[in-house]
């Protein structure tokens, strides 16, 4: 698995006009799910992404030193198979993600096991396999990239 993790003021994601999802200060996860992921994979970045230290401590001006959980904010998850997209020439190839069919029910179980880590009402996803607009008011600006297995 891949997730693109971004610090943010505020997110949301609008799917034929209409927002479907938003949160306030927090995280957006761009989700990438590879053919080979198992639940070991999920549990990793599920893990990782709820305990990364990306937040200021305002009692102690540690700039880095609290995760989304402690402060009590929200994640909004968004598929995005694109992550695994691998150009042959200037033509993007996806072979590598996980098929829809597949993917679908396999994302699912990585947003409900954001929610039963964290805290249900905080997890909030776009729509998978739908044409989305996210829009994101980045802080920062901080991004970081995790991949669940290492790169070859």
């Amino acid at each position: 698995m891949r997730a693109v993790v971004q610090r943010v003021a505020s997110a949301s994601v609008e799917v034929d006009g209409r927002t479907v999802s938003e949160i306030g200060p927090g995280l957006l996860v761009l989700i990438g799910v590879h053919d080979s992921d198992t639940d070991s994979d999920a549990e990793y970045i599920c893990r990782k992404v709820l305990n990364m230290r990306l937040f200021p401590n305002e009692s102690t001006s540690k700039a880095w030193d609290l995760n989304v959980m402690q402060k009590n904010y929200e994640v909004l998850l968004v598929s995005q198979f694109t992550l695994y997209g691998i150009l042959k020439g200037n033509k993007p190839d996806f072979h590598v993600a996980m098929p829809p069919q597949t993917a679908k029910p396999f994302y699912s179980s990585v947003v409900e096991r954001f929610g039963k880590s964290y805290k249900p009402d905080a997890i909030k996803d776009g729509v998978f396999g739908a044409k989305m607009k996210v829009n994101l008011v980045n802080d920062g600006p901080v991004t970081m990239q995790i991949d669940s297995k290492p790169s070859k």
